[in-house]
């Protein structure tokens, strides 16, 4: 077994491929090794990054897992939460669950002289994560929701604040409605803008003091909408989910994030069918150029061979010595492959070069999640397909017959020159 190794080296290593036409094809076979490693990977980082960066933003913003009344509708006013068979301290227990966050919601319609816009106060109290929300605060301040008396503070997207012309401590009226339809008005302070470039979210939510809804929806004081469940781990949600359901009694009913947003999440699933035919085209490329690679060597060390049968190698040691030798010319395309993708994507994340349009995707920048198990996968499993893919051109070698070779080679060096 040493044997193909050592040859394969050698040959690999030989000064005789900087004369021939093998420069050539070791620098096709290792730059089509380098660019399949450097889309790869840009593929499968921007594409894992972009779902997760999505999932993120949702769950950050609207929970991970709701829990709502069965008595709500498809209105976005909320119903009163049944807590008398629901214990928000065991909710709490499970141990994926961060935190978790009261709310009610309520519609309305926010009005100034030039312009006016529908919205949705979800109005939080005490509980709300402030630390979690800051990453989406782009000026201004979280308002503090002690749920004593009635906080006037209020936070809008930026999309909303631009179609209204407002900016940070401007003031702003709103007007809601009761069961009886009669008009209810509120006077609010723009306390902080935020952003999430979620286009479902930006253009309805407003976040604002949950005593407001509690009062024009004729709530009680610890009534609330639903509870707003943070797990730990986004990947967690189906784990968690039916260990929340047994605990929230028969009378609300639980809800996932990305069943809220079914937009969102159809285009999410589209990332895991450009990755995979992304990567199956990239395969395909480079084990073509990389069997092509093969057989070129082998028609051009045809002379090798027949010495080594001569020399009495058999086939499969033969055959062993041209794919360890191909395979050693690709690990430095893969090598330069990696530190390229690699550094194209530690730009991208550090600096965020390429911009997206939120509107469209989501998202503002192209975001990376560079992981080093699927790096080093891709590279052994290139390493791999490619050694399987060379197992059967390699049977080219059996059809060489050192006789023939020999005889050739004589022939080739006793025919007398033009002159004689």
């Amino acid at each position: 077994m040493k044997f193909p190794i050592y040859f394969s080296k050698k040959i690999a290593f030989s000064k005789d491929n900087k004369n021939n036409l093998s420069r050539i094809i070791i620098f096709i076979g290792r730059l089509s090794v380098a660019l399949g490693i450097v889309v790869s990977l840009i593929t499968i980082s921007t594409g894992l990054g972009s779902k997760k960066a999505i999932k993120n933003k949702m769950g950050d913003f609207s929970g991970h897992i709701s829990i709502k009344s069965t008595k709500s509708n498809a209105s976005y006013n909320s119903s009163v939460l049944d807590q008398e068979n629901f214990d928000l301290k065991e909710l709490k227990k499970i141990p994926e669950v961060e935190t978790a966050q009261s709310y009610a919601s309520l519609s309305g319609i926010l009005r100034t002289k030039e312009n006016f816009a529908g919205i949705i106060l979800k109005g939080v109290g005490k509980d709300f994560d402030k630390n979690r929300f800051q990453k989406f605060v782009t000026s201004g301040e979280i308002p503090d929701y002690t749920e004593k008396g009635y906080n006037n503070d209020i936070m809008l997207s930026e999309q909303i604040a631009k179609g209204l012309h407002l900016k940070v401590n401007d003031s702003i009226t709103a007007v809601f409605s009761k069961e009886d339809q009669k008009p209810i008005y509120r006077k609010f302070v723009v306390k902080g803008i935020y952003n999430t470039d979620i286009k479902l979210i930006d253009e309805l939510f407003i976040i604002g003091d949950i005593n407001h809804v509690r009062k024009i929806q004729n709530m009680g004081k610890t009534d609330i909408g639903g509870v707003d469940i943070f797990l730990k781990d986004f990947d967690k949600t189906d784990v968690v989910f039916p260990q929340v359901e047994k605990i929230i009694g028969y009378k609300n009913y639980t809800e996932k994030t990305t069943d809220k947003y079914p937009q969102i999440l159809q285009w999410i699933e589209i990332f895991d069918t450009n990755i995979s035919v992304i990567l199956g085209i990239m395969l395909v490329v480079v084990v073509i150029n990389i069997i092509m690679v093969l057989l070129i060597l082998i028609i051009e060390r045809t002379n090798s061979i027949g010495v080594l049968k001569t020399l009495g190698a058999d086939n499969n040691q033969i055959r062993a010595i041209f794919i360890n030798y191909t395979l050693l010319i690709i690990i430095p395309g893969l090598i330069v492959g990696n530190l390229i993708g690699i550094g194209l994507l530690l730009i991208q994340k550090y600096f965020g070069i390429i911009k997206l349009n939120p509107k469209e995707y989501y998202i503002s920048t192209v975001p990376v999640d560079l992981n080093l198990g699927y790096i080093l996968a891709l590279s052994l499993g290139i390493l791999v397909v490619s050694a399987i893919s060379l197992i059967v051109p390699s049977y080219l070698i059996s059809r060489i017959s050192p006789a023939k070779v020999v005889k050739y080679n004589c022939l080739l060096y006793t025919s007398p020159s033009p002159r004689d």
